[in-house]
């Protein structure tokens, strides 16, 4: 009797796992695909539409970039060898790839398609981040750096590092300017330096505006900020970016 309902049982196991979970087919992102709309106050620089998608990345056949131009600023973006560009006479550009079927170039097209679309609405409308400071004696300033760290700062010899292949030249940033001064319960000022293509403003006090062209890059300088004073869920202090939320968590009674 056991071993007729072992049986069973190895049966029903075998059934229940060639049995498919879903019956929907899979769908893929059709991102790449889309045409990126370019307006006429900017123009965009060509390199080679396409290349062998099988160059090396270091290879000089390689280093393509497309460069943006508008009235905000220029912005650059690498271009992958397995990436055909192809613009089109009614203001737009649609990117392609060699073969769709390889998962790499899938993923290099949509990407690209990003990047390229980021950097047309950057230099055209530009980019605007905002930092809420929550918290009680949270405040936040922008002053000019004194020229006396302004010169400490020229003093120290910078190296511009070398660019990876496929990535734009690096070139060193000029010594910045102006820096926010954050009050945040340290003993002591937050003194953030605010790099080059970032604008800062502080309407409010707990409020920080921060405008650019380049949207990865301010994102990470809103990071930066934010890394001082993550929120945290008992409270809700902290540094929030744009209409983020934390969930409150209940606390403890001893």
């Amino acid at each position: 009797m056991s071993a007729l309902r072992g049986l069973r049982t190895l049966q029903c196991g075998i059934a229940s796992s060639s049995r498919a979970f879903s019956t929907t087919a899979p769908t893929f992102s059709h991102i790449g695909s889309m045409p990126v709309p370019i307006p006429d106050k900017v123009t965009i620089t060509y390199p080679e539409l396409s290349i062998p998608p099988s160059t090396p990345r270091h290879a000089a056949t390689a280093q393509r970039f497309v460069e943006v131009k508008g009235p905000l600023g220029t912005l650059v973006v690498p271009i992958d060898p397995s990436i055909i560009l192809q613009p089109t006479d009614n203001g737009q550009l649609t990117l392609n790839v060699h073969d769709a079927k390889e998962k790499k170039q899938r993923s290099m097209w949509g990407l690209t398609r990003a990047l390229v679309k980021n950097a047309v609405t950057g230099v055209s409308e530009g980019y605007t981040t905002e930092l809420r400071l929550v918290g009680v004696g949270y405040r936040a300033t922008v002053e000019p750096i004194p020229e006396v760290f302004r010169e400490l700062l020229a003093s120290v010899p910078r190296v511009a590092r070398p660019a990876k292949p496929g990535a734009p030249p690096y070139t060193l940033p000029p010594i910045p300017t102006e820096r926010i001064n954050l009050k945040l319960g340290y003993s002591h000022p937050v003194l953030v330096n605010i790099p080059e293509g970032i604008k800062v403003s502080v309407p409010q006090p707990t409020k920080i505006v921060l405008t650019g062209t380049d949207n990865q890059k301010l994102g990470l300088f809103a990071a930066k900020i934010r890394r001082w004073r993550k929120p945290e869920p008992y409270r809700g202090k902290g540094i929030f970016i744009n209409d983020e939320t934390i969930k409150l968590k209940e606390i403890k009674k001893k």
